[in-house]
């Protein structure tokens, strides 16, 4: 199979075009009528290939595209999964030209998730071009949130990966152009300490201190952390006080958690939740939770790496995996229980830095393979 790599890379040049093309088209995340132009572009090469498109209005980001190929086919959709807005401001070209150095593509963008993109609508066309584009429902949505936690997006997205049978996210690939078959999951909380206030030099011993309650409840926080096993409970940031000379009445603590099992999740979560004071008339407050779960390298994670493994290499590709401290889409499908494959999209490195930047030579391989477990993938084996 030879052939289908080569194939691939043949479309080199084509794929670094589409990819300037895209770079080129800002999309920060807090512009919806930038994202909604790049969402409006991307559809319209949907279109071109195909595709029948689902539009979902989204008010304050940028609107889903669902684009579909053989909707009406037997069996349940291949979910491919990209985001369309990234971190960069516009105007961020002013400053952080694209340009183009050996084997390196550089720009805002480029990395995460513009390459993904590319490469998803690559590997379908080139199967279009090759008349092998597999009689199953193969679906591509581009969301427009990402890269703020997909507040507006993560129910459409569970939605819609609920109805399919795998879900192929077109994140960055890890180092070595790795697949990612782990990512933690995390959960944000804000605890509040609430103390009483009295004059530090008149009456010091009337007051309830709440920073240095606050201070006994980051050690009890600190406390849950169980690195060795993949779990983090991070103190981040404290606020408390009112005044030099006040005992202060109340303090806040910003806690970031992650972790690599639903039930660390659930372990911490309901630690958190049931604080205790340690001062005697102090009080303790907790808001917020668990934001997503983990994807877990369970054995259903192991039989989908496998086989993604065995259809690269039917190619003569070799892929690893590897897995992220940080979070993404497929964080949600794979909660559901959903086959979920991540790290799909381009090699490089940079991802929200200045030195942004794509692998050339990534892009054809990856759209290799993206193509290959699209016509090759079993249901009925994970």
């Amino acid at each position: 199979m030879t052939d289908f790599l080569e194939f691939f890379n043949r479309r080199t040049g084509a794929m670094i075009d589409l990819l300037e093309q895209l770079v080129r088209m800002e999309s920060p995340t807090s512009s919806k009528a930038h994202v909604d132009a790049l969402g409006d572009h991307v559809a319209g090469l949907c279109r071109a290939l195909g595709a029948e498109i689902e539009q979902i209005p989204q008010p304050d980001v940028g609107d889903i595209r669902l684009a579909k190929w053989h909707p009406d086919a037997p069996g349940k959709p291949v979910l491919v999964l990209c985001h369309l807005d990234t971190v960069w401001p516009v105007g961020t070209l002013d400053t952080m030209p694209l340009r183009r150095e050996g084997d390196l593509l550089y720009g805002p963008g480029a990395l995460d998730m513009k390459g993904g993109v590319v490469i998803a609508l690559e590997a379908i066309r080139g199967l279009i071009d090759r008349g092998e584009l597999p009689e199953r429902p193969i679906w591509l949505m581009l969301t427009g949130d990402e890269e703020t936690g997909s507040q507006n997006t993560r129910e459409p997205i569970r939605d819609k990966a609920g109805q399919c049978g795998l879900v192929l996210v077109m994140e960055p690939a890890a180092e070595g152009e790795a697949l990612k078959v782990w990512r933690k999951g995390v959960a944000h909380y804000m605890v509040y300490t609430i103390g009483r206030a009295s004059h530090a030099g008149n009456a010091p011993e009337a007051g309830i201190n709440a920073i240095i309650e606050a201070a006994h409840q980051a050690l009890a926080l600190h406390a849950l952390n169980d690195l060795p096993n993949g779990t983090s409970v991070s103190v981040t940031t404290v606020r408390g006080g009112i005044a030099n000379n006040v005992i202060p009445p109340e303090a806040a603590l910003e806690v970031d958690v992650r972790f690599l099992k639903a039930s660390e999740a659930e372990r911490v979560d309901r630690a958190i939740k049931t604080l205790s004071p340690v001062l005697p008339g102090a009080g303790v407050r907790v808001e917020g939770g668990i934001d997503r779960g983990p994807m877990e390298r369970d054995e259903q994670m192991v039989r989908v790496f496998a086989q993604a493994q065995a259809i690269a290499c039917s190619i003569g590709l070799e892929v690893g995996e590897a897995g992220s401290g940080g979070a993404s889409d497929g964080n949600f499908t794979a909660a559901m229980g959903l086959p979920t494959l991540d790290g799909l999209g381009a090699g490089g490195i940079g991802l929200h830095a200045a030195h942004e930047q794509v692998v050339v030579r990534s892009l054809p391989r990856r759209a290799a393979l993206l193509a290959k477990l699209l016509c090759d993938w079993d249901m009925d084996a994970v």
